[in-house]
């Protein structure tokens, strides 16, 4: 039976990995998108990540696009209660407004209901930190939405430790719905934005932790190597790791999937799953295949040696 963590201090659940749906109407059109959701329901799957902005950065896109191919995925298949879904608003421009203002909030929502084609959002993330506004007036709109109904749980991505306590602290003052997930970029060559203050906070107050990046942009795959391996957009992003401690890290993770008859991905990700504060790490995959070997994650049991040796090669930086 499927491990289900609790996300936060909220009422939903997951199991330890969730779908990212960055790549939706983007690098996978909507019928690769359709069967690749398919394929992670069908395989125990049941937590889909998008958020308003995807994929505004690509050519001749303007956002939503994201939102718009699991909205059509979820009329298709008829159902909408097994499974939860999880956006974000504040990267994306709307008629002139944008970040966390309030009333920027109350629009954007009704964008990525329209766009889902529900009524409801399990999971709104603040996309990044806003220090522009008060944070009693972004906790008050956000939990407007909580009390209207169009939002099940909230929660913040992108936060330092010291803004993600003084947000709760505004909430829980005022009788607000409060954040219970975090979503910040987290791996085994990526560790200094949660590990420390963040992560402490995290488990201090109960909230669940959704890594972003658990791939490392796919470095963590195994498929880029060498400097040839890597084109296009990916290039400056994987390129770090190749250059550093990226290598070291690899023939870790390789040699524990080995042990295992796992992929890399599948370690990576268990790695991630095990750390304190972590409900669930965040992979996207563009086929079928991709996701079937990602969701393999869920059942990999790393052994505290299998966690000791990719902590210490994680840890580890060359010579100078």
């Amino acid at each position: 039976m499927t491990e289900h963590r609790r996300l936060g201090q909220s009422d939903l659940t997951t199991p330890p990995l969730i779908l990212g749906g960055n790549v939706f109407g983007w690098t996978a059109d909507r019928e690769t998108s359709f069967a690749v959701l398919d394929a992670f329901v069908a395989g125990g799957g049941t937590v889909i990540d998008t958020a308003d902005v995807y994929s505004a950065w690509a050519s001749g896109h303007q956002g939503g696009e994201s939102e718009e191919v699991i909205g059509a995925w979820l009329r298709r298949r008829g159902r909408r209660d097994d499974v939860t879904i999880t956006t974000k608003v504040g990267m994306l421009p709307i008629d002139g407004g944008q970040g966390l203002a309030p009333a920027h909030i109350a629009k954007a929502v009704e964008g990525s209901l329209r766009r889902l084609g529900t009524d409801y959002i399990d999971l709104y993330l603040a996309h990044r930190d806003d220090p522009e506004q008060d944070q009693e007036a972004v906790a008050q709109a956000f939990d407007a939405l909580v009390k209207a109904g169009k939002v099940r749980a909230i929660g913040a991505s992108n936060f330092t430790a010291e803004r993600l306590d003084s947000a709760v602290r505004e909430q829980e003052a005022a009788g607000f719905a409060r954040y219970d997930v975090l979503q910040n970029q987290y791996n085994l060559l990526e560790r200094g934005g949660y590990e420390g203050a963040v992560q402490d906070y995290c488990v201090a107050h109960g909230i669940g932790m959704t890594p972003y990046y658990g791939l490392a942009s796919g470095y963590l795959t195994g498929k880029y190597r060498h400097a040839a391996d890597v084109k296009g957009a990916r290039a400056g992003a994987v390129g770090k790791y190749i250059d550093g401690n990226g290598p070291r890290v690899l023939a870790a993770v390789d040699a524990v999937a080995q042990e295992h008859g796992a992929s890399a991905a599948q370690v990576a990700l268990a790695w991630l799953a095990a750390q304190p504060g972590i409900a669930a790490p965040i992979a996207s995959a563009t086929s079928v295949a991709q996701v079937e070997d990602l969701l393999k994650a869920i059942t990999l049991d790393l052994s505290p040696q299998d966690l000791a040796r990719l902590d210490a090669a994680s840890r580890t930086r060359e010579a100078a």
